[in-house]
């Protein structure tokens, strides 16, 4: 199956790569001619500008846009929608707000092209984990384009099966659903990266307690002097708190124990603040969810080890550099 990528980057990119190889043709294209030639070299058909781009995808044509979500996605839709044709498919891997896809989507079904959303999980690691995808689109256009969703999941692989998922949609297990329609992909992702603030602060609280437990103030007989990177490795064993984000806190102590690299500013991407939103909506409490994301924000005026542990998180399970701070932002 032939798929278009417009976007190159961390994500992009990679998606390109594990779909070629699986056995998919690809068509590219990035502002950045460096990045289109790369992929090109290893069999994609680049593209120097959106419109020839289009002109290379096969009908029905099938575009898929991996770019920060805002304005940039809002103009590349805008303007890829323009030189479309009927049953032709849009589809939004970026992280975008689940609203602008439901107005997105009626807009486009009102010139017969198809919009497809897609929460993409996976990060850096994903050309060889595979991506969990959380898909919100029509049935139909949706199925047909299970052969793509299908290559880029990761599988059912070692984990055990649930007990009594018995007849149900086969496509969980693989690491990928068909959530609803259109906005329905993008809202569960929302709400998997406002889980995601709330795990890494109790991962980050707690290491930060543990690396104060010998300070002066307590009793003599009441410290003790622990070595991090050694704690957080016997939790991903056997313990009933592992999970990827232990995996890199790990891999990121034993390398730095003193994370002395990491400032401890963390930025937020925007889900946190939309799912607190989408709580406040619905009337639903969300504390957890919502300290977490206050803890980012106030991460950017004073920072603590625990802030420190989220930022190797962040730059281990997606990439995320640090951004340099402004003087505005630097503690008093």
């Amino acid at each position: 199956m032939q798929l278009g990528m417009i976007g190159l980057g961390r994500m992009g990119g990679n998606i390109v790569r594990r779909l070629m190889r699986h056995g998919h043709s690809t068509v590219v294209y990035d502002k950045d001619a460096k990045a289109v030639a790369g992929l090109a070299a290893d069999g994609a058909v680049g593209s120097a500008t959106l419109e020839a781009f289009i002109a290379k995808l096969e009908r029905p044509r099938t575009a898929w846009v991996m770019l920060p979500a805002g304005r940039i996605t809002e103009a590349t839709i805008e303007t890829i929608a323009g030189v479309m044709q009927e049953g032709d498919v849009v589809i939004d891997g970026g992280n975008t707000f689940w609203q602008d896809d439901v107005r997105r989507g009626k807009a486009l079904k009102a010139r017969g092209i198809h919009y497809v959303d897609v929460g993409t999980s996976g990060g850096v690691w994903g050309l060889d984990r595979g991506y969990c995808m959380m898909i919100g689109g029509e049935k139909e256009v949706v199925e047909r384009l299970d052969p793509i969703f299908a290559a880029l999941a990761p599988g059912a692989g070692d984990i055990p099966r649930t007990e009594g998922r018995e007849g149900r949609d086969p496509r969980i297990e693989q690491g990928y659903i068909h959530a609803g329609p259109v906005g329905a992909g993008h809202f569960v992702k929302m709400i998997h990266n406002g889980i995601e603030y709330g795990l890494m602060q109790a991962y980050a609280e707690g290491f930060d307690i543990l690396k104060n437990a010998n300070i002066d103030a307590l009793p003599a007989d009441h410290r003790y002097d622990f070595d991090l990177a050694d704690i957080a490795e016997v939790w991903r064993r056997g313990s009933v708190i592992p999970s990827w984000l232990l995996d890199l806190t790990s891999t990121a102590l034993a390398d730095s124990p003193q994370l002395a690299e990491y400032s401890g500013f963390v930025e937020d991407s925007g889900e946190g603040r939309w799912t607190v939103n989408a709580a406040i909506d619905e009337a639903v409490p969300a504390e957890v969810l919502t300290a977490a994301l206050y803890t980012r924000f106030r991460s950017r005026r004073e920072h603590t080890f625990a802030e420190k542990i989220l930022s190797a998180m962040r730059a281990g399970f997606g990439g995320h550099k640090e951004p340099k701070q402004p003087a505005a932002s630097k503690p008093k």
